[in-house]
């Protein structure tokens, strides 16, 4: 599966946060300006076809759900990001974010716990 488009991320976040919606259930959670509903229907159809969203009918409606976590679905992309950006290597790719954002005693001992449970 590739990366998911910024617009298909908008979708996704919103859908993993409501469980399960209409399409005015997803636009209603859109900051203003809102996109058109065409734009998020056409959006929610591109994502079910890609096997990322099911969906329930009701007559001619359409209740949208997903059917890739949220957690699968980072854990994919983080592996790819890893390994395009940092040669593979997550020791490369923690060190980078300690250097944009350094971290306080608390967090490197969150880290090293987590670290030493696995």
């Amino acid at each position: 599966m590739d990366k998911l488009t910024k617009k298909e991320e908008e979708v996704m976040k919103i859908l993993w946060k409501l469980q399960k919606g209409f399409v005015k259930d997803i636009l209603a959670e859109f900051p203003d300006p809102k996109p058109p509903y065409n734009t998020i229907s056409s959006m929610v159809r591109i994502l079910q076809e890609k096997g990322i969203v099911g969906y329930k009918q009701y007559g001619n409606t359409y209740e949208y759900f997903p059917l890739l976590t949220k957690e699968a679905y980072r854990k994919r992309y983080m592996k790819a990001f890893i390994s395009d950006y940092f040669d593979n290597s997550f020791s490369k790719a923690v060190a980078a974010f300690i250097e944009e954002e350094p971290l306080d005693q608390q967090e490197i001992a969150e880290i090293l716990k987590i670290i030493k449970s696995k």
